[in-house]
């Protein structure tokens, strides 16, 4: 474990904050200001990214679990590193 895979462990556990899907899909660069997207059942907020603007990076859209679609990125999941956890995807 890296350290900012530990750093970001340790905020999840220490805040315990859990948004529902429908909460996640609001934060899509539309609905609301924030632009957050969740990848293994963490939440990230991109909304300073210049990638996600308007809630669009490539074919991928805000506001929902990219778990599945992070397998065909070119990328791993560190991409997510950089940004700041906001909580975790409630189950």
């Amino acid at each position: 474990m890296n350290i900012s895979d530990r750093r970001r462990e340790l905020y999840v556990h220490r805040e315990e904050k859990e948004y529902t899907r429908s909460q996640l899909g609001l934060r899509n660069g539309q609905d609301k200001p924030e632009i957050w997207v969740a990848c293994n059942g963490i939440i990230y907020d991109v909304s300073e990214s210049r990638l996600w603007r308007n809630g669009k990076h490539y074919e991928h859209w805000a506001g929902q679990d990219l778990s599945e679609e992070l397998m065909d990125a070119p990328h791993s999941e560190k991409v997510f590193a950089r940004f700041a956890v906001v909580g975790r995807l409630k189950k």
